[in-house]
């Protein structure tokens, strides 16, 4: 997951799709939980499940597909991977998990909060399976067997606040969130302290496009467009999304109100990912790197070091950062570097809510 050129230094089908990657992953069922893939050792299998959007959301998940694919490249593992679908009800995440261990995947990567129940329940019940779940440390997801991945969302996006604010040229910035949930509570609490911080005066409008428990907001392109239709509309020049796939649409808003207006990515770095078409319109994005959190688990698993409990990557670990891709924020970048610097020594003290 190490950005490194492009960032400030620092079988389900009710519930979801499925698919097999990396040769053998449709073989022998029952793999090792903790072998090479050498000769005479199995290949470890590792089930990847995302959350809505999946594979191909430019985003979140894509993340956490970045960190499989180097897995399979530099450890050698197999996989499966199988995602959610918008509105399915809890027992489908269940299902889902348990479908993979069924099919020899006991390596298990849940991509998301909404999976900590599902995780909980499941790891209970699979003592000899290992998991991760990503952006959940509560109690519905411990487990002996469980690795609770956690990022320092707040940090990451304290930086993305400044730079929107020392760029605006309106003092009027927006924020759109996927669903309201403490998580993404998370992301604006620090976007809107890192803009505040350069320029008190900052009008930020908030927007969330679904309550839980519909996550439909984090797969909605069309409902991130008109917020951010709504929000441009309204005197803001920079948006910065936490919202999945629907951010796709917040890029589409910031090209339609046309010269002067951005928008910020999040997760990764979108001026490479998101479609060509409105890459020009990203001025930055707070990336969090979803696949070293992805890769280390499995690395650990297949070296017999995996260790249950919480895992924070934060600004100081390159767990989170943001982008310099195409060069929008190149003449502030001294400036978010000491806000970097200040982050991390302990002199700025970033919160987790609004």
């Amino acid at each position: 997951m190490a950005v490194v050129a492009s960032t400030l230094t620092f079988g389900l089908a009710a519930c979801g799709s499925d698919s097999d990657t990396g040769d053998g992953g449709t073989t022998a069922p029952g793999g090792s939980t903790g072998t090479g893939s050498g000769s005479g050792s199995a290949a470890l299998k590792v089930g990847l499940a995302y959350d809505v959007g999946g594979r191909g959301d430019q985003s979140f998940n894509d993340s956490a597909a970045k960190g499989l694919d180097k897995a399979k490249t530099e450890l050698g593992v197999t996989s499966k991977e199988s995602e959610a679908s918008n509105g399915e009800p809890e027992s489908a995440r269940e299902e889902r998990l348990t479908s993979l261990i069924n099919g020899g995947y006991t390596t298990i990567v849940a991509v998301g909060f909404a999976y900590a129940p599902a995780v909980g329940k499941v790891a209970k019940a699979n003592p000899d399976v290992k998991f991760a779940i990503i952006d959940d440390a509560s109690d519905a997801s411990k487990g002996d067997n469980v690795m609770q991945i956690t990022f320092a969302e707040n940090e990451g996006s304290y930086l993305v606040g400044a730079a929107a604010a020392l760029k605006t040229k309106k003092a009027h910035l927006g924020f759109i969130g996927g669903v309201e949930t403490p998580l993404i509570k998370k992301f604006e609490a620090g976007y809107i302290a890192g803009a505040k911080k350069v320029k008190p005066n900052t009008k930020i409008d908030v927007t969330y496009l679904t309550q839980p428990p519909d996550f439909g907001g984090f797969g909605d392109p069309a409902k991130g467009k008109t917020a951010a239709d709504g929000q441009f509309q309204g005197g803001a020049d920079i948006v910065y999304h936490a919202a999945g796939g629907s951010g796709a649409g917040v890029f589409n808003a910031a090209k339609a109100a046309g010269a002067g207006h951005w928008a910020i990515g999040v997760d990764s770095d979108q001026a490479l990912t998101a479609a060509p078409a409105v890459r020009p319109q990203i001025l930055t994005s707070m990336i969090k790197n979803v696949n070293v959190g992805v890769f280390e688990f499995i690395k650990d698993v297949k070296n017999g070091s995996f260790k249950a409990g919480n895992r924070t990557f934060d600004l100081k670990s390159g767990g989170v950062s943001i982008s310099m891709t195409d060069g929008h924020i190149n003449d502030i970048k001294g400036q978010l570097d000491q806000l970097r610097d200040q982050i991390i020594s302990g002199a700025i003290k970033v919160p987790v809510k609004p």
